[in-house]
């Protein structure tokens, strides 16, 4: 049976995951350099400190949002990566319908890995059920062979 259905998806959604890995890393990358820069530092400290309703308590609030939000980033990166791994494994087992069920376990793990909402894994969740709904056309050899000779006689 063609699986065309879910290797293109799955393939899609590998795509998309490794351009969101490659956006992440940019973005954490900017980020800890802007982290880093004693001159932006100074530039926001002076900043939250000119607000007159914003006091040094919350410089620290700032800064732990920053640290949070480095860590959180990462973690959705690692994320990505680990689906992007189960997103290989699953096309591996799918191509040439070797085990698709064990594919679809693959996909729907995957998907969940890549974020419950996002556009590559609700590609992941629809190649994950097909892989589990379609299931290969079976031969009835019984009506092929009584109805091959139309009910004339067989050769012998």
């Amino acid at each position: 049976m063609k699986r065309t259905a879910e290797k293109s998806l799955a393939i899609i959604s590998a795509v998309l995951s490794t351009i969101g890995i490659m956006i992440g890393v940019a973005l954490v990358s900017l980020f800890n350099l802007m982290k880093s820069d004693p001159q932006f530092q100074i530039e926001f400290e002076q900043g939250i400190l000119s607000d007159p309703t914003l006091g040094p308590e919350d410089l620290e609030v700032f800064n732990m949002l920053f640290d949070f939000f480095g860590g959180a980033m990462w973690f959705i990166i690692i994320g990505l990566i680990i689906s992007l791994v189960l997103t290989i494994i699953g096309l591996v087992n799918i191509w040439n319908s070797k085990n698709p069920k064990l594919a679809g376990t693959m996909f729907i793990i995957s998907g969940v890995l890549a974020g419950f909402v996002s556009l590559p894994s609700i590609l992941l969740y629809i190649a994950g059920i097909l892989c589990f709904v379609r299931k290969p056309t079976e031969i009835d050899k019984t009506a092929f062979t009584e109805n091959q000779y139309d009910g004339t006689m067989r050769p012998l």
